[in-house]
């Protein structure tokens, strides 16, 4: 079977294991989040913290939760890491420098899982387990959180009130995150993955030294770092680690985890708003960018020319034999159009137009599927701008499932669409300008600019993934891209939930012969060109410095 075959065979493969699991996965989700029943295990929890989850909150509220939660996570594992050398368990690794620290728990709370350090030689059981592990829940059960109350605010009427915070976080980790997590975890273990506590081990002698292994809760780490679109591995080689993803099979198992839940909560969407289409149409919008981009990287992959990858039979430097182009290619692009940022070969080595497209792929936004919640509230808010662009041509206000998207909405959702681009190009253009930046790079020219593009794009659209090559574990990188990755998480949450608290205080507006049907091909087709040409075109000029140059020069 030749490699371009295997690799069409394991899309396929994957793609209906997605849509096996669309169905009962979305509608479980959609009861999770409607129900007013609290397990005992639940309520232990609100006991412990003190809150009240039969307590709607408006948005304001609804905000203070989750800043208020995800600030005490940031100190909390920022003391963690600063105390590990204090801490039993630690492998005898010392305690971690501030400004990394602060990098590491800036990321792991934003749902980044960005990694400026090498995880075996850093990072002992306890902080990963009890720190790391813990955040890659929470954190993208804070995701879920925001994308329901935003789903919310378009089902509700007359009313400011979003639901309760503490009970969404509460429910996405207990019912949603922790049992599909379990099965991961076992599945993995199955397959060859490594799951223990035991120390370091020596392996062998060679010419210049000796090498060590560690071991680790690796296979449950592995799970959640997958299904909660976190990213952060382990080892330092990631999801090209064989402890971590042994074979071609895991690989595709953990691409399913990747994007199973983004893609079900466009089911549980069309559930709570009363219209399984509206969630179908914005299912089709995602599903056509994903399909597009994992063509276009498998053919700049597969048919790149040159004598070595005419005898590799496609551009294998980089990339694992036992997942071949073909696995990487998926793995590759489900990982940077979800937060995940796990990787399974080093974007840096793909080609010039194979990196251009994981770049892209962040810089839409993270939406086709994206990550777990914020994939779903990503393209709602671009579907706000769709029906506004749609108003303006044919004159009429726009409404969007019953709400009329008023001067104040576009407000918030241009808000929201402008800050993580003017993030990633205002950090960029001043690390450019830095001298010191030059002694992090690998390589020069466009190859050493796409170096220092991702890895801001990478840390404001919190995905994770690092291009490879840039030295990223420097005072000024820890720290701005650490801020990056707070201030790309959590001010975009603002204006969604603003924005959530506007739709809901609406009365429903009926629908009448001028009103834009949202649950049409036609309005996908929008939707797809609006993210494509809004999104797209905001970072044109920084992607032909790098990689568009590069690939054109190749």
């Amino acid at each position: 079977m030749s490699p371009v075959v295997a690799g069409v065979l394991q899309f396929a493969a994957l793609a209906v294991a997605l849509g096996l699991a669309y169905r009962p996965l979305g509608d479980y989700m959609a009861r999770v989040y409607s129900s007013d029943k609290h397990l005992r295990v639940e309520k232990w929890i609100y006991k412990a913290i003190g809150a009240n989850p039969t307590t709607e909150m408006r948005w304001p509220a609804y905000l203070r939760g989750v800043l208020a939660f995800s600030l005490v996570s940031v100190l909390f594992l920022y003391l963690m890491q600063r105390l590990q050398g204090s801490l039993p368990g630690s492998l005898g690794f010392v305690s971690i420098p501030a400004d990394q620290a602060f990098n590491t728990a800036a990321s792991f709370v934003a749902n980044t899982n960005w990694q400026s350090y090498s995880g075996e030689q850093t990072m002992g059981h306890v902080v990963q387990t009890g720190g790391l592990a813990v955040q890659n829940f929470v954190s993208a059960a804070v995701g879920i959180a925001v994308a329901v109350a935003l789903v919310r605010g378009f089902a509700r009427s007359r009313t400011g009130e979003l639901g309760n915070f503490w009970a969404d976080l509460v429910r996405g980790t207990v019912r949603i995150l922790l049992p599909i997590s379990v099965i991961g975890a076992i599945v993995l273990v199955a397959c060859g993955a490594i799951q223990n506590f035991s120390g370091i081990h020596g392996v062998g002698q060679f010419l210049g030294g000796s090498q060590q292994w560690n071991g680790g809760a690796v296979a449950s780490q592995e799970a959640i770092k997958e299904l909660g679109t976190n990213g952060g591995g382990y080892f330092n080689a990631n999801s090209a680690h064989p402890f971590e993803n042994p074979n071609g099979f895991t690989n595709l198992f953990e691409v399913f985890l990747i994007l199973v839940i983004p893609f079900a909560l466009t089911r549980t969407f069309g559930r709570m708003v009363g219209s399984v289409k509206q969630g179908y149409a914005i299912l089709a919008t995602m599903v056509t960018i994903w399909v597009g981009f994992t063509a276009l990287m498998m053919w700049t992959e597969f048919h790149h020319g040159g004598p070595a990858f005419d005898l590799a039979g496609g551009a294998m430097e980089g990339k694992e034999n036992r997942f071949g182009i073909g696995g990487s290619s998926i793995f590759a692009v489900a990982t940077t159009l979800t937060s995940t940022g796990a990787v399974d070969a080093f974007h840096s080595s793909l080609t010039g137009f194979g990196g251009g497209i994981t770049m892209l792929g962040m810089q839409l936004g993270e939406i086709a599927p994206g990550g777990t919640g914020s994939g779903l509230y990503g393209m709602l808010i671009m579907a706000i701008i769709a029906v506004f662009i749609a108003g303006l041509m044919v004159g009429r206000t726009p409404e969007y499932l019953g709400k009329k998207i008023g001067t104040r909405e576009i407000k918030f959702a241009a808000c929201y669409i402008l800050v993580t681009p003017a993030l990633v190009l205002i950090f960029t253009a001043i690390a450019m300008a830095m001298p010191s930046t030059l002694t992090s790079l690998t390589n020069s020219g466009a190859h050493g600019f796409s170096e220092v593009l991702y890895a801001y794009t990478s840390g404001a659209n919190n995905n994770g993934s690092a291009f490879a090559g840039l030295n990223a574990n420097t005072p000024w990188f820890n720290t701005s891209i650490g801020l990056a990755m707070l201030l790309g998480r959590f001010v975009p949450m603002v204006f969604v939930l603003a924005l959530a608290g506007s739709l809901a205080e609406q009365a429903p507006v009926p629908e009448t012969a001028g009103t834009l049907r949202t649950n049409k091909p036609l309005f996908t087709g929008l939707l797809v060109g609006t993210v494509m040409i809004v999104a797209g075109l905001t970072y044109f000029p920084a992607l032909a410095l790098g990689p568009l140059a590069e690939g054109l020069a190749s």
